[in-house]
C-alpha cells in the first residue's frame, strides 16, 4: 500500500520544532508540508512582531499580497486594520499579527487570471493548529483580537459566529492556556462591505473593547 505524503495527513505537527523560539518556529514553517496548501502557494506567511506583544491578531490565512511578500497583512485589508487598530488606541508596531492558516488558498477563474481568495476548510484549519499554538505559547499575550469566522473557528470551534460575539471580551481554555479574545470582524469584510464607512467604524468599535480590556 502507498505510503501518504505528508501534506495528505493533513497535520503540521511533525513539522513544528519543540521548545523553538520565534526566528526558528518561522524557518521551520517555510517548509511546512502539513496539508495541501502549500504546494499551489507562493510561500509560507508566518506571523510577525515580537514575543513581548500584549496583543495578538489573529486573522484567516494570507492574501494575494501576503502570499507574494511573505508578510501577513501587508495588502488593503492589513493597511485598513492599521488605520482602525490605530483609531481604537493600540499601536499596530506593537502587536503581533499573524493568520490561521499559513498558506494562501485560492481558485482562478481562468487559467494565469488574478488568484481569488478561498476560504479554508476546517481540515485545513486544523492541519495548520500546531502553528498558532506554538505562536501563543511563545508570545502569551494578555489579549488576542479575533479577526473573522475563519480564525474564530480555529481558536474556539466549528460552532464559532462572529456576528453572535464580536465586540466582545471572552475568557476560554485555548490550547491548554486561558485566553482573553474579543472577537471582530476581518478587515477585508469592511472592504467588501455595502456600506463601507458603517461597516469600517463597526470594526473600530469592537477594538475599543480590545483596547479598554488592555487598559
Amino acid at each position: 500500500m502507498p505510503t501518504k505524503a505528508p501534506e495528505d495527513r493533513y497535520d503540521a505537527a511533525p513539522f513544528v520544532p519543540e521548545g523553538a523560539g520565534l526566528d526558528v518556529l518561522r524557518r521551520a514553517a517555510a517548509d511546512c508540508r502539513g496539508c495541501p496548501l502549500h504546494r499551489a502557494a507562493t510561500q509560507t506567511v508566518f506571523g510577525a512582531g515580537n514575543t513581548d506583544a500584549r496583543v495578538m491578531l489573529v486573522g484567516e490565512q494570507p492574501g494575494d499580497q501576503e502570499d507574494r511578500q511573505g508578510r501577513p497583512f501587508v495588502g488593503p485589508a492589513g493597511k485598513l486594520l492599521d488605520r482602525a487598530l490605530a483609531q481604537a488606541g493600540i499601536d499596530p508596531s506593537e502587536a503581533y499579527v499573524t493568520n490561521a492558516v499559513k498558506h494562501f488558498k485560492f481558485t482562478r477563474a481562468e487559467p494565469g487570471k488574478r488568484r481569488i481568495h478561498k476560504a479554508p476548510s476546517l481540515r485545513e484549519m486544523t492541519a495548520c493548529g500546531p502553528w498558532l499554538a506554538a505562536e501563543l505559547a511563545l508570545v502569551e499575550p494578555e489579549l488576542i483580537v479575533v479577526l473573522g469566522a475563519t480564525a474564530g473557528k480555529a481558536l474556539l470551534g466549528s460552532s464559532f459566529r462572529v456576528s453572535q460575539v464580536r465586540g466582545t471580551v471572552l475568557e476560554e481554555e485555548i490550547h491548554g492556556r486561558p485566553e482573553r479574545l474579543v472577537p471582530t470582524v476581518h478587515p477585508s469584510a469592511v472592504l467588501r462591505a455595502d456600506d463601507r464607512e458603517q461597516a469600517y467604524q463597526g470594526l473600530v468599535a469592537d477594538l475599543e473593547v480590545a483596547a479598554r480590556a488592555l487598559g
